[in-house]
């Protein structure tokens, strides 16, 4: 018994592709008596669909549909809250499409509005004085070269 779990899931891939079947589930399958008439109980209830067909459905269907739908939804409702569910589960769908792609768009833009503002407050401002970047920089690294000769002077006239 204990051998036998797990073989359901290939039992059903020995039925579909036998050849790709491994060698040690035939075997199994060959030796276990449960297992062998689970595949065969498999093998009828696939006949059996095989051999099912479809009905044809009713040319009528769709109108009978529509009618139980127009009941339905001329029926009298009590309470605000049961008028608003009836008009939303019976009511046709197409009207509520488009206000949902412009609520959903609308969102989106505010959002993406909002993102655009709060995201530009870390921006650093422009250097004054109308400065490229690279001349701001170069300034910089000026001042520096400066800062650090005068502290090697100072550090050469102490020793």
């Amino acid at each position: 018994m204990n051998k036998c779990a797990g073989m359901e899931a290939k039992l059903a891939d020995l039925l579909l592709a036998p050849e790709a079947a491994s060698a040690k589930v035939k075997a199994h399958v060959a030796d276990c008596g449960d297992c062998r008439k689970k595949l065969a109980d498999l093998r009828a209830t696939m006949a059996l669909m095989d051999q099912w067909e479809a009905p044809e459905p009713s040319p009528y269907f769709m109108t009978r549909m529509n009618a139980l739908l127009d009941e339905a939804r001329e029926a009298p409702r009590e309470g605000w809250l049961a008028r608003l569910r009836a008009r939303i589960v019976y009511g046709p769908q197409m009207h509520v499409r488009p206000l949902a792609a412009m609520a959903l768009t609308v969102v989106l833009l505010l959002g993406g509005g909002a993102y655009l503002g709060v995201s530009n407050w870390d921006q650093p401002a422009p250097p004054k004085g109308g400065q490229a970047a690279v001349v701001h920089d170069l300034q910089l690294l000026d001042s520096n070269a400066q800062i650090l000769d005068q502290l090697e002077s100072i550090s050469n006239n102490e020793n």
